[in-house]
């Protein structure tokens, strides 16, 4: 439902519609994107991290796959804990403090991971690394959903995730460069991780803090600065007027527990399911690839060589999503492609040919990353400001439980099983995103926040 502005004074719902009205994205929208892509960077990067240097800790330390399972599942314990509570924290004392102490969090402790004694203490270290990137990554995407147009916003989570994505190969080549060359040097791996610091120091002078979250808390004149200058900025860059201002009648302020009544509940269900299923089959599928085909008979280095060809696709298949995003609806194409990605899961499941498992691993990595720009986008988009950051936090953090569990279950899977069931257990998995986001989500391609 919306109104002229004429009819509707309230300074918040004005300010959040002024957003939305920007044809562009501005000059400092361009600025906070920058940064904000380094900061994914060293997510994307961690994600993948332990997945490409377990074979040289199984050969150093004589690590068994279900050590590997365990160390993996203790990572998703920081995760869990991060994503409900920076999102948490971020509704409450804004976004910005969140996303730039949680950096210098995890790179801290990425760095002690590298300069774990012995196992115990590395799966500490992850936990915590963890930790950190969680309460960074559910903050990154809702300021992002909260600071550029309505008609952008499925966009620039693309852009994000991208750029974020480069992370992949990076690690899988940074990987498959320093371990040959001798033992203890999986350890400047996640010493890299910890580079991700030095962007504190841009972040201070260059990240504000979200204009819907300040005039919800009381800090309109700063918004409003805020407003006035992307304004300028667009005004500028396209030489007309600005569209007339449109408002959207208020959303009311709520608790937390209102995310768990009629009105959110059907919605944190949905995300909460694709959330999950994400990320087992993202941990399941990345993180496994290179030590389950070692397992089949390839050398370390050929598995690492392979593993390093379907990295690639993760950024192509964020960027993929960008001319689509924002014009179809979002959900659908979500779903589209995660029915894809299930049926491609099958054909590397059963395919004994080097070049069709290649291949069919390079675009199932590149089309379960588009539905991730979906994924990521949609999920700030379906709750109010006052609960966006502990509604996708929760989420969030349903899946890290359940990638808690995947270690052991893809070892257990395999060890049962062997390699094939591990892809069949995961195309399940893409099933039923494919079918709770095609079926349960709701629209949201175009709304304004408050609409939706």
């Amino acid at each position: 439902m919306t109104t002229p502005l004429s009819w509707q004074q309230d300074t918040a719902a004005v300010l959040k519609a002024r957003i939305d009205r920007l044809p562009i994205a501005t000059a400092t929208h361009k600025k906070w994107m920058t940064l904000l892509a380094f900061f994914f960077f060293f997510d994307t990067m961690d994600a993948a991290m332990l997945g490409y240097t377990a074979p040289a800790l199984r050969a150093e330390w004589g690590l068994s796959i279900s050590t590997i399972g365990l160390l993996s599942s203790t990572t998703f314990v920081g995760m869990m804990i991060g994503a409900v509570a920076g999102g948490r924290l971020a509704d409450r004392v804004g976004r910005r403090p969140i996303i730039l102490s949680s950096v210098v969090f995890y790179s801290v402790f990425s760095l002690a991971t590298a300069l774990a004694p012995n196992v115990a203490s590395l799966g500490v270290f992850r936990a915590l690394t963890g930790l950190g990137l969680q309460a960074m990554i559910g903050v990154l995407l809702v300021f992002v959903s909260e600071m550029y147009p309505k008609h952008l916003r499925g966009r620039y989570q693309a852009i994000l995730l991208g750029l974020g994505c480069i992370g992949i190969p990076a690690v899988a080549g940074l990987a498959s460069f320093l371990i040959p060359m001798g033992p203890g040097m999986w350890r400047w791996v996640f010493a890299f991780g910890s580079v991700g610091i030095i962007g504190t120091l841009a972040g201070m002078r260059i990240l504000p803090e979200s204009v819907r979250w300040q005039v919800d808390n009381g800090r309109a004149v700063e918004a409003e600065t805020l407003v006035d200058k992307m304004e300028t900025e667009a005004r500028q860059k396209t030489g007309k007027e600005l569209p007339e201002v449109v408002v959207t009648e208020p959303v009311p302020a709520g608790r937390a527990s209102d995310l768990f009544t009629r009105k959110y509940l059907g919605r944190l269900i949905a995300l909460s399911v694709c959330m999950t299923c994400f990320v087992l089959i993202n941990y399941g599928f990345n993180g496994w690839v290179a030590t389950l085909l070692m397992e089949r008979g390839l050398s370390q280095e050929q598995s690492m060589h392979a593993a390093f060809i379907m990295s690639l696709a993760s950024a192509l298949g964020a960027f993929l999503a960008y001319p689509i995003i924002d014009r179809f609806e979002r959900r659908l194409v979500g779903a589209v492609c995660m029915a894809l990605v299930a049926a491609l899961l099958t054909l590397f499941a059963f395919s004994d040919n080097a070049t069709v498992t290649v291949l069919s691993g390079f675009l199932l990595t590149a089309l379960l990353f588009a539905a991730l720009s979906v994924l990521y986008t949609y999920a700030p988009e379906i709750f109010p400001t006052n609960l966006r950051g502990f509604g996708a936090g929760i989420a969030n953090g349903t899946g890290r439980v359940a990638g808690l569990a995947q270690g052991f279950v893809v070892a257990a899977i395999y060890n049962g099983f062997g390699f094939s069931s591990v892809f069949i257990y995961l195309a399940v998995c893409a099933l039923l995103f494919a079918i709770t986001l095609g079926f349960f989500g709701m629209n949201t391609s175009n709304r304004s926040l408050e609409e939706v």
